[in-house]
């Protein structure tokens, strides 16, 4: 993660969040006055963002704030157990509260839930990757957390590759057209994918000879005929709906990668909360 950028982030949410200033605790607390505090799990969680996110929230409101044992990425959390400890000027801890505590929350979140499609999965290979479907402003956040959960990630924005959907096919008139003009514009070096909701699209895509078949909300015995039909003359992508109890079902189609935007749109955000020393 690009620490210029990440940075960027804190102070622009570090701003929305103080304002012109913390009138409770800048009334409360002489700017000299120190203190420790330590972030804590309230629930069993996988870590994601104590040392790389939340600690620098409080390092960008203040260099003098000193951050400590930062639990590692991809770690279990368990209740109760400490995920960064932090000492510094005490006006300055409780300015920076919210915010390291809404982005923790947010990032073991996602990363919890990641894991748990991850392991929904196995054995079968298939990748879990995320999707486009973030909150604005934290994509590159979120799709760390992705990481660190044990998944993939699909195009970061769309300049990462391309990808003919629906909407590209109407507009356009068909996948071929598409393809074709597509292959005119682009790169050698770039893929081509392309949403297919029936067979008859996933066999235009094989005659377009296209990179990578996305099969969109179909049902599992299409789906599996479908992979059937492509046998490996393109990586075939799993995608619409996918959920916690149809994600081993879809892996055992064959299919190379399952996008889930559940990882991030409706990933529930982790309890952990702040304590003082």
């Amino acid at each position: 993660m690009d620490k210029n950028q990440l940075h960027s982030l804190i102070r622009s949410f570090l701003a929305e969040d103080i304002g012109r200033g913390d009138l409770t605790s800048e009334s409360i607390f002489d700017p000299s006055q120190t203190g420790s505090a330590r972030l804590v799990a309230r629930e069993s969680c996988i870590s994601a963002g104590a040392g790389l996110v939340a600690a620098e929230v409080f390092t960008v409101q203040n260099s003098r704030i000193e951050t400590s044992g930062a639990m590692a990425d991809g770690a279990e959390a368990a209740p109760g157990d400490v995920m960064l400890t932090i000492t510094g000027p005490v006006v300055d801890l409780l300015k920076a509260e919210r915010i390291a505590l809404n982005l923790l929350q947010r990032l073991c979140g996602v990363a919890t839930l990641t894991r748990r499609f991850v392991e929904k999965v196995k054995p079968h290979p298939a990748r879990i990757t995320d999707t486009r479907k973030t909150t604005p402003g934290l994509r590159v956040l979120e799709k760390y957390a992705v990481q660190v959960g044990g998944g993939f990630n699909h195009r970061f924005n769309l300049t990462d590759g391309v990808l003919i959907k629906d909407n590209h096919i109407a507009a356009c008139g068909s996948i071929t057209e598409a393809v074709v003009r597509v292959r005119k514009k682009v790169p050698h070096t770039i893929r081509i994918e392309v949403e297919t909701d029936t067979i008859e699209q996933v066999r235009e895509c094989l005659a377009c000879a296209v990179d990578i078949i996305m099969l969109d909300n179909m049902d599992l015995e299409m789906m599996k005929k479908a992979v059937g039909i492509i046998d490996h003359r393109a990586l075939v992508e799993a995608s619409g709906g996918v959920n916690l109890g149809s994600v081993h079902p879809i892996a055992s189609t064959g299919v190379d990668i399952i996008s889930v935007g559940t990882l991030t749109h409706s990933a529930p955000s982790c309890d952990i909360g702040m304590d003082w020393l």
